[in-house]
């Protein structure tokens, strides 16, 4: 008889019966059901859990979890909570997100490059003016992060003819591409970008990282995409580095708050571009079948998947 996993998330309920229906049908082993429609005894059995968002409140309702299987890939909502820190926390690592990350990246950044918001503010004015145009290896791109789909981003950017660097908080190595890493890194990369893409997980060391100090150690007329988090940056800060002109232009697809506020500045600002968190979303087929592979291998062998880091965040 398939064991009976619960599905618990803060999502639309058409959302989690998709994602109910996508991991059912993958998998042979178990059978996914909303927790709030469990018996008390199948909450008892339960030592796996799938979630999107949850409620803590409702994984307390399980007291006897092992592990619980995200399905999406930042997990520092998760950590921040009151859970039993001894339960295991898997994040979703689907090669597509990794794909449709990079596919965002290279988009926008040849958004900046090419100078579509000053075309959009001209067309505005009806103006008829031709911009000069500069060549993709001369535009240097810094991408901040780089786990799996920094790595991606860089390497879909190189394609494309960018000179292209990378940052992380430790030392990595990406082929044919010059990296930085910690405070000395940040340092030495910052007066080398033009167009700084954020893909950072949120940890107590990356928030508020972005800050008017770093905002300052850009050159003037760089330009932001933050993919990552809303709170590696500090808005206010990035407000005044653009109302200053230091900063040229913003492209943000994460903000402190979601959905952003409609009284929120960023709406009408006419050097930030608004996004509503669309830049890598998870692809529910092949997110599914992840998941669903990582239960049946748990059940058949005992084994939990590789769980992420909570001293980390990631």
């Amino acid at each position: 008889m398939p064991a009976v996993i619960p599905f618990t998330g803060q999502v639309e309920n058409h959302e989690q019966q998709e994602w109910i229906e996508a991991i059912n049908k993958h998998s042979q082993l178990c059978t996914l059901a909303p927790i709030d429609q469990l018996s008390q005894a199948d909450r008892l059995a339960a030592d796996i859990a799938v979630v999107a968002n949850p409620d803590p409140a409702k994984l307390k309702l399980l007291p006897n979890l092992k592990w619980i299987q995200s399905l999406w890939a930042g997990v520092e909502t998760i950590f921040a909570s009151d859970i039993n820190p001894d339960i295991n926390v898997v994040r979703l690592t689907d090669p597509q997100l990794a794909d449709s990350m990079a596919e965002a990246v290279l988009a926008w950044s040849l958004y900046l490059h090419r100078d579509m918001p000053q075309y959009r503010r001209q067309q505005s004015k009806a103006q008829w003016r031709p911009l000069p145009l500069e060549l993709p290896q001369d535009c240097n791109i810094s991408v901040f992060g780089l786990g799996k789909l920094g790595t991606k981003a860089v390497i879909r950017l190189q394609e494309n003819g960018f000179t292209v660097r990378g940052w992380s908080r430790s030392d990595k190595t990406i082929n044919h591409v010059e990296t930085f890493h910690g405070d000395c890194g940040l340092r030495q990369i910052l007066p080398l970008t033009d167009i700084a893409v954020i893909l950072l997980p949120l940890t107590p060391q990356t928030e508020n990282l972005f800050d008017a100090a770093l905002f300052q150690n850009l050159p003037k007329g760089s330009s932001v995409i933050n993919f990552a988090r809303g709170r590696v940056i500090v808005e206010n800060d990035l407000l005044a580095a653009l109302d200053n002109d230091h900063i040229n232009h913003a492209v943000l697809d994460v903000f402190v708050q979601e959905p952003l506020p409609v009284e929120h500045t960023f709406w009408t600002h006419e050097k930030i571009t608004v996004l509503p968190h669309i830049s890598a979303p998870t692809t529910i087929a092949t997110a599914a079948a992840i998941a669903a592979g990582n239960i049946d291998r748990y059940i058949t062998s005992g084994v939990i998947p590789d769980a992420a880091d909570r001293a980390r965040g990631y």
